[in-house]
Order: C-alpha cells, then sequence, then structure tokens
C-alpha cells in the first residue's frame, strides 16, 4: 500500500527558470526554482551523488590512483558498453569537488573518462526526461513571496507559464558612475534617478546618491517580484557594470527570488560573461534574436527597433549619446529619465512583435535548455540523446581529438547562366531531417548497424546503419509532427523552434563540438543529399526540361521561353507529384524502406537571371534574381547579389532595382543607365554614396593592408581626439564613411569632394555589367560618350 503522506506534501506543476548545486554536510542538493502554477517555487532535491564513468578494464588502476591522492568514491560495475563494446564501470562521489578533483587525477594517470563534463542539475532532469515544464512532489512550506518544497521528486509535464517580465536598462557615466536605472513591464514604470528631487513624472524615484539607487533598485524589483529581467546586452553590460559597483560600493545586490545575491562570472575564453540571479532569468535581446535566427544590418537598439517597430530613440550616434546623457545628468536629470525609460519600453515592444519569449520558451520546453542559454545545440541534443542512449546499454563517447575530420558539404551544381522565362524552384521539405528519418541516420543506428552488416541500411564512407535499434529518427518524426500541428494552428513561434532544433540535428553530428560525431553520420546525411538532388534533376530532365540549377535542396528548373504561365503551374504540380511518386517507389522497392522525402513546388519565376561571376563565363553560384509569381502580384527577388549585400551603397541596390525591373519587362536601359551617371557626376545622388561597414577588430589590430572602412575610422578618431572628443571606434564598431579623391573619410569629417569615378566604375558598373550582356549591351558602348568626357 502506498504510504500516507504528510500534511504539507505537495503536488503541483511549473516550469524551470533557474538551477544550481547547493552543497551541504550531506552531500550535493539541487535547486530549481520554477515559474509555478501557484506562483514562484523553490525545490529542494535529496543530496544527489555526482558520477561519471570509465572502461572496466582500467578500474583497478582508478582506484589505486584515486586512494592514493586520498579522494573518497564509490565504484560500481554497470551493464552500460562504450561504443566500441567495451564494459564500463561508474565512479560516485558525495561532494563535486571530489568528482572533479578524480576526473582531474585520472586525467593525469592517462585514464579516460566519459561523460565528466555532465553538470549534476542537468544529469538529474534529462535522465528523468524532464525539459522544462515538469510535476514535482515533496513537502511544502509557504515562504516570503514563494513556496518551498523540500524532498522534491520531479516528473515531466507540459505546463507553460506565462511569464512576469521586468525590462532594464541603466544609463552611466564613461567611467560607469550609475546615474540611473529604468524599469517597465507591461503594467509598471519606474526609472531611479540619482539627485535632488524635481518636478516631473511621478514614476521617477529621486535618491542621493549610487548607494541609494542599488538599494532602491533591490526594493522595487523584490516588490514586483519578476521572473525574468530582458534587456539590451543587459547582461554583459547592465548587469555586469550593476554587480560591480555594488561589490565596489559595498552594496548586497539582493535581487535573488528569496533575496540572494546577484553574481557575475567572467567568460574563461571570450567577452561574454555570465550573471547568476537565483530565481530569476536575465535574457538579453540581442542573444535571442540571434538564437531564433533573426538577422539585421545592425543589432543596436536603434536599428533593430527602426526595422522591427519603425521607431527609435533620438540618437544613437555614441559620441554624442554619451555627451548628451552626461550633459541631462546635470541639467536636465527628467529628460534622462524619459530616454532611460524609452530604452525599457523599446526592447518590451520588440520582445511583444517577435514573440521572442514564446520562441524561448518552447525551446526550453523541447530541448531541456535555459532560458537564456544562447545557441545550444550540441547541448540539446545531448539533453535529448543521453538518456536514451543510457536505456540502450551505453555510455556516450567523448568528443573526438582534434575537433574531428570535416564532412562534405551540401549538394551544389554548376549553373548555367542565362537570362530565362518560366523558370520554377522545387524544395525538399527539410531535406536533412528527412534524410535521417528515412535512411535511419542515428549514433546508436550506427553503432548497431555494424554489429548486424547483413540487415543493415548502407550509408556513407562504410556507414552501416540499423533499421530497427535508432533513437533519433523517431525525435525527428514526434518534431515533425508537433510542427505540422503547429502550422495546422498558425503557431509560428512554436513551429520556428522546432524548425531549428530539426535542422541543428545534421550540425550537431558533424560538429567536433559533439560528443556523437563521427563523420559517417555528417557524410551519409550530405552525401545522401548530394545522390537525391542528382537523381531529382536526373527525372527532370526526363521529361524534356532542363534543370539549369541545384543548391542542397532546391531545384531551378527551365521550361521553355515559350511556356505560359498557368503551363508553368501546372508542370509544377506535375513535377512535384512524379518526383514524390517515384522516391517512394525506389525506396520501397530497392530498400525497403519508407519515404519521408517530400519535394515541394516552391516558386515560379517568370523572369529569372543566373548570372555568371565576375570576369568570367562560368555561372556563378547562390547568386541569382527573378521576378516571382505571388498571390499578391510579381515580386522581384534576389540573392547574393549587390541589393541584399549590407556592404554595398544605396546607389547600387536601388539602381540593380530599377535595372532588373526594366529589363525583366522588356524595357531600353539605355537611357535609366545614362541619366544615373549624370545625376552621379552632379552630385544630385550624394545621399545614396556611403558605405558602412562594421569594425571586425579593435582598431589598432589593422596594421597592414588597412581597408577602407578602417582608415574612415582611423581619421575619424584622429579628428575625435584633436577636438578633444570621446573616441568611437577603437573597440570595433560600425562606420560610415563615403570615396572622396583623397581616399575614404568618414561621413562626419568629411572635407574632400567625392570621388564619382569610383562609384560609377565600382558601383554602378558591376551592377550593370551583371545583366546587360544578356541582352546584348555594353556598359561601355552605352555610357562611352559620357565617360569620355572626363
Amino acid at each position: 500500500m502506498p504510504q500516507p503522506q504528510p500534511d504539507n506534501f505537495a503536488v503541483d506543476t511549473g516550469f524551470i527558470l533557474t538551477r544550481q548545486v547547493l552543497e551541504n554536510s550531506k552531500g550535493p542538493c539541487l535547486e530549481y526554482w520554477l515559474a509555478g502554477a501557484q506562483g514562484p517555487v523553490r525545490l529542494v532535491t535529496e543530496p544527489q551523488q555526482p558520477v561519471f564513468f570509465l572502461l572496466a578494464s582500467d578500474l583497478a588502476k582508478a582506484q589505486a590512483a584515486l586512494n592514493q591522492a586520498g579522494i573518497r568514491f564509490t565504484a560500481k560495475p554497470l551493464a552500460l558498453r562504450s561504443f566500441d563494446q567495451q564494459a564500463t564501470a561508474g565512479l560516485y562521489f558525495t561532494a563535486m569537488a571530489q568528482a572533479y578533483q578524480a576526473r582531474d587525477r585520472l586525467k593525469e594517470a592517462g585514464i579516460t573518462c566519459y561523460e565528466d563534463d555532465i553538470r549534476l542539475t542537468d544529469r538529474y532532469l534529462m535522465e528523468r526526461f524532464v525539459c522544462a515544464g515538469l510535476m514535482f512532489s515533496g513537502q511544502q512550506e509557504q515562504r516570503n513571496g514563494f513556496i518551498q518544497v523540500n524532498g522534491a521528486r520531479v516528473k515531466p509535464a507540459d505546463y507553460l507559464p506565462d511569464f512576469r517580465l521586468l525590462s532594464l536598462d541603466i544609463e552611466c557615466s564613461e567611467k560607469g558612475e550609475l546615474y540611473s536605472v529604468g524599469l517597465a513591464a507591461d503594467d509598471y514604470r519606474r526609472v531611479i534617478m540619482i539627485g535632488d528631487p524635481q518636478p516631473g513624472p511621478e514614476w521617477i524615484l529621486w535618491v542621493a546618491d549610487e548607494k541609494a539607487l542599488l538599494l532602491a533598485l533591490v526594493g522595487e524589483v523584490q516588490a514586483y517580484d519578476p521572473d525574468l529581467f530582458i534587456g539590451w546586452a543587459v547582461v554583459n553590460f547592465d548587469f555586469k557594470l550593476l554587480v560591480k559597483r555594488a561589490q565596489l560600493l559595498g552594496v548586497p545586490l539582493r535581487l535573488g527570488r528569496d533575496g540572494t545575491l546577484a553574481t557575475w562570472r567572467d567568460g574563461r575564453e571570450t567577452n561574454q560573461g555570465f550573471v547568476t540571479v537565483p530565481g530569476r532569468v536575465v535574457i538579453d535581446g540581442i542573444d535571442a534574436l540571434k538564437t531564433a535566427t533573426y538577422q539585421f544590418d545592425s543589432f543596436s537598439l536603434e536599428s533593430v527597433a527602426r526595422e522591427l517597430l519603425g521607431k527609435g530613440k533620438d540618437t544613437e550616434d555614441v559620441d554624442n549619446r554619451l555627451a548628451a546623457i552626461k550633459h541631462d545628468f546635470l541639467h536636465n536629470k527628467v529628460k534622462l529619465a524619459r530616454y532611460n525609460l524609452t530604452d525599457c519600453e523599446l526592447v518590451l515592444e520588440i520582445f511583444a512583435h517577435t514573440r521572442l519569449l514564446d520562441f524561448l520558451r518552447l525551446r526550453s520546453q523541447l530541448t531541456g535548455l535555459e532560458l537564456d542559454r544562447a545557441g545550444g545545440s550540441v547541448a540539446a541534443f545531448t539533453h535529448l540523446y543521453l538518456p536514451r542512449l543510457h536505456r540502450a546499454g551505453y555510455v556516450a563517447p567523448n568528443l573526438p581529438n582534434g575537433g574531428g575530420l570535416a564532412s562534405p558539404g551540401g549538394y551544389v551544381m554548376d549553373s548555367r547562366p542565362g537570362l530565362y522565362r518560366q523558370v520554377l524552384v522545387l524544395d525538399f521539405k527539410s531535406l536533412y531531417p528527412s534524410i535521417i528519418r528515412t535512411f535511419k541516420i542515428d549514433p546508436l543506428g550506427l553503432v548497431e548497424g555494424l554489429l548486424a552488416p547483413d540487415k543493415a541500411i548502407a550509408g556513407f564512407r562504410g556507414a552501416l546503419f540499423s533499421r530497427e535499434k535508432h533513437f533519433l529518427p523517431d525525435i525527428i518524426t514526434s518534431l515533425w509532427q508537433q510542427r505540422d500541428e503547429a502550422k495546422r494552428n498558425k503557431d509560428a513561434a512554436r513551429s520556428q523552434a522546432i524548425k531549428i532544433l530539426m535542422n541543428s540535428f545534421y550540425g550537431v553530428l558533424g560538429s567536433g563540438g559533439c560528443r556523437f560525431y563521427d563523420t559517417r553520420l555528417a557524410s551519409s546525411i550530405t552525401l545522401r543529399g548530394h545522390e537525391i538532388m542528382q537523381t531529382t534533376a536526373r527525372w527532370i530532365e526526363e521529361q524534356g526540361h532542363q534543370v539549369i540549377y541545384g543548391d542542397t535542396d532546391s531545384t531551378f528548373v527551365w521550361l521553355g521561353d515559350e511556356t505560359g504561365d498557368k503551363q508553368a503551374q501546372i508542370a509544377g504540380q506535375e513535377l512535384e507529384a512524379m518526383i514524390n511518386q517515384r522516391w517512394h517507389d525506389k525506396l520501397r522497392d530497392e530498400l525497403g524502406l519508407d519515404c519521408h522525402l517530400e519535394i515541394e513546388f516552391e516558386t515560379h519565376f517568370k523572369r529569372f537571371l543566373m548570372p555568371t561571376i565576375r570576369g568570367s563565363e562560368q555561372g556563378s553560384k547562390k547568386r541569382y534574381a527573378g521576378l516571382k509569381a505571388t498571390p499578391g502580384g510579381d515580386k522581384l527577388v534576389f540573392k547574393g547579389l549587390e541589393s541584399v549585400r549590407s556592404d554595398w551603397t544605396a546607389l547600387a541596390r536601388d539602381f540593380q532595382h530599377w535595372l532588373y525591373e526594366k529589363v525583366f519587362a522588356g524595357e531600353d536601359v539605355a537611357e535609366l543607365i545614362r541619366q544615373l551617371i549624370a545625376d552621379t557626376r552632379a552630385g544630385r545622388l550624394d545621399d545614396k554614396l556611403v558605405y558602412r561597414k562594421r569594425l571586425r577588430r579593435p582598431l589598432a589590430k589593422y596594421l597592414k593592408n588597412i581597408p577602407p572602412h578602417a582608415r574612415a575610422a582611423k581619421l575619424a578618431d584622429e579628428k575625435n581626439l584633436a577636438a578633444g572628443k570621446a573616441l568611437q571606434y577603437q573597440h570595433k564598431g560600425w562606420v560610415s564613411y563615403v570615396i572622396t579623391l583623397t581616399g575614404p573619410e568618414p561621413v562626419e569629417y568629411q572635407t574632400s569632394p567625392i570621388d564619382y569615378d569610383h562609384y560609377i566604375e565600382r558601383q554602378i558598373r558591376p551592377v550593370a555589367e551583371g545583366i546587360l550582356p544578356f541582352v546584348g549591351l555594353s556598359f561601355d558602348e552605352l555610357t562611352s560618350d559620357q565617360l569620355g568626357l572626363f
């Protein structure tokens, strides 16, 4: 019979916010803070034993080494094997320090340890198949503002919370002295400002000095009690500075949910650090957008807000901004408070507009990754795969020595350059995940397939995969079904999270940073992709059409210039049905496999240009333009050409659109080109001549063959120094500059006349020569009278 539970025994659900190890005299316990169905929850488990594995044949040597070092441990033979079929043993410890010391001592002794890098907080969850949502039980007690659960046990659940979030932004001097802290949420606004009280909005809280500001911040946070902090560069700037100033001033920065301190830890190998606020997660908007695969020319708050929201701040110029902030702190604190609050509100609006929290929450629920984890594809794969591997009787291998061998990339066909009518694009839907599903590509499947080759599915480079013993194909199948459901429900955030996860699996298996790396795995995906693309192209050409290009999972088919628009649509649908049927038949008849490959008639280009490599007659790759038929009308599409590159000027981008529109419409382009050159020389297009490029390293590192943007940056900071202004470009950043008759000059210090010949030769000519030869025209012939005058 079940034992009766004490009156304070609780069973409830929650979502993991933070996790850490708590050391005590009985051993390491695990602390998990949750956003719970009844409010914040702090789970504390019973003591857990850190563990890692080694080969049973090394156990005697390991015991001797650890006994000699005085390290306490327990050894147990296990019914687990290594991937090369050797028996293993587990080493168990009662303290984290013992496990770390043992790991280091055994490596010194030349003994291989397995899974010694798995964090105890992660292992506890993954072995219970818990990702982020969970059901918990244990002895409950009410604390001040949260529920404490001791002796906690957990199991997976689908609980998804509505987070309580708070946007945070600080303003400070160039030396890092705090001026103010802004806080904002949908139902709350506050700016804590140092200074004597002044007439202004009631949401400004006036304090005497930095110590008072930090203490007031603690009070505001504890009163509002957020699950999440969000901000822009909020980890490596705002929180880093808050923690450092608190330490310097001797203020306990008790921002944690139970009044614990916020702490900062520098990254070992990068400039990225880590902030810990127990019970609360700090999410940086820049990292979150990148994780969700957003791309911008600049990730500054100003640029992202203007692109996504159509609004921004008054200025984003670094020098003027610092000067303005200092001036306003001295002379107009209310204005600075409004500026501070605007930054907080813009971040809130960006998160709402992009549904970033929905994306991050779903990613955690799918993979076990922390909400604030940037990237993490390898960790996600490990979290999903490792517990299944253990139950199949294996320990995971270690990282490959030297990072592993490179695997072949995706298939890219030599293109057939030309200006075409009626080009179709057929795309394989999630090609690499569908190859994994169809051909059973899987780390365990490779091990088991090599043990029973007669029944296995042949891969590439000697790979053989088990038909029955595998996990990854089933994981992808489940994710695929969830994504289809998300699409039906028009849940874009969930669909995107699943798509990114599924597509990451190939990269993980081909990465030397993953413990399951094996070149046979990655090659069996990419080389199978090559085979599929080449076979598909052959089938299409058997139907009397020409394949003019292929790239990874896309096939470009020319139907012939005499084909009508309606005929093209019908042909696309027929090709889609034919190819899908043939793959189903081929895989069933030849390999006895169910086919999960699916090609889709994706795009119909009424006009299409496949250019040549510049200065050559050879067709280019990953570069094309076309007039795409859409329900809302024809749309001009560019891929890899000047109009989609941020390092080309607005002049080149605008000219390319104008020129291609006319060519695709069959109109004369001579007058357009002549007028553009005339307008350029007359200075009527000067606002379109600015280059904008990022400094990828500190300015002092540019020593030889200095590129134009670095020369402009050096000139700007020389001028800044002479004028007594702050240097802008010493530590990377974006540079806006023009090419003058004396060379590159920053726009803020341009004094020389613009070199219009440069722009005609380097911006206008390349665009024109990319398409004019296909309509029998020459840039030199069209412009000879104009160019000859100068």
